[in-house]
């Protein structure tokens, strides 16, 4: 029992520091909530967002890499917000000087924030991967991302989506390392515990003021739990691409004499 609360809390505290970004940003959405500022909200976030990215890289919290994948991560973010915020899905309700198309620059840190989430969890856990398939899952995620926006304009294809990716995950395992220990799970179920806990931050999120969905224009209301769903497909999106990066670094698959195939229970200790 003692070594079982121990290594919960070594895990709790990996999970931390792997959030330290997405954490900060969480913050400073609260504090700006309440706080008067002498320039506008959003304006203020996207000082604090850089300022944090700035002080992160100083201190070595993120190498010079992970801070350039977390800017992409950014850019790809800030597009997808323009789109969604153009058709209606939802909206950024106050005054900014620096809003484009109605999106609030700050916004793409949010995204940045899931990037440097996951960044950080593959290098202090020591993520690797066994029976990971780099391009059916590529091409899954791809089309993923594609539906986020063409299901607008056409059959929402998420569901179907859903079971693509669970087919091409099936026995895909995540390796990870909690106080000297070896654990691995299935990463459909990395990938849907993230979308949860990203479900219960964006419902945060929004109470703070982040942004608005339209049912949210009157009062706060608990964001639609289907978004629970969106965000675990979104998130394969960002894993795909951190795994992509990953993997030219040499630090995506588990060494063949290192593997230990085949799972009982959804997270298991194997040997080291």
């Amino acid at each position: 029992m003692g070594f079982f609360v121990t290594q919960l809390f070594r895990f709790a505290w990996a999970e931390a520091r792997a959030c330290t970004f997405a954490v900060a940003m969480f913050a400073g959405l609260a504090v700006s909530s309440v706080v008067p500022l002498p320039i506008p909200r959003y304006d203020a976030l996207l000082l604090y967002a850089v300022a944090v990215t700035v002080l992160l890289r100083l201190t070595r919290w993120e190498t010079g890499a992970e801070t350039a994948v977390i800017a992409a991560f950014h850019l790809v973010g800030l597009a997808f917000e323009l789109f969604k915020v153009r058709i209606g899905s939802w909206s950024y309700p106050e005054d900014a000087h620096t809003k484009i198309g109605g999106v609030p620059l700050y916004s793409g840190f949010l995204y940045a924030a899931v990037g440097s989430y996951v960044c950080s969890a593959w290098r202090i856990f020591e993520l690797r991967l066994v029976g990971y398939r780099t391009v059916p899952t590529t091409l899954v995620a791809s089309a993923i991302y594609v539906n986020f926006v063409s299901q607008h304009f056409s059959i929402d294809l998420r569901i179907p989506l859903a079971a693509a990716l669970l087919l091409v995950t099936w026995g895909t395992v995540v390796h990870f390392t909690v106080g000297g220990h070896r654990y691995q799970m299935p990463l459909a179920l990395s990938l849907a515990l993230i979308g949860f806990f990203l479900w219960v931050a964006e419902n945060i999120a929004t109470f703070l003021g982040a942004w608005q969905y339209p049912h949210q224009q009157d009062a706060w209301h608990l964001v639609h739990p289907a978004k629970f769903g969106a965000w675990a497909l979104l998130v394969s999106v960002t894993f795909v691409m951190v795994a992509s990066w990953q993997a030219t670094r040499g630090r995506l698959h588990l060494p063949a004499a290192a593997r230990v195939r085949g799972w009982a229970t959804p997270v298991r200790r194997v040997p080291s």
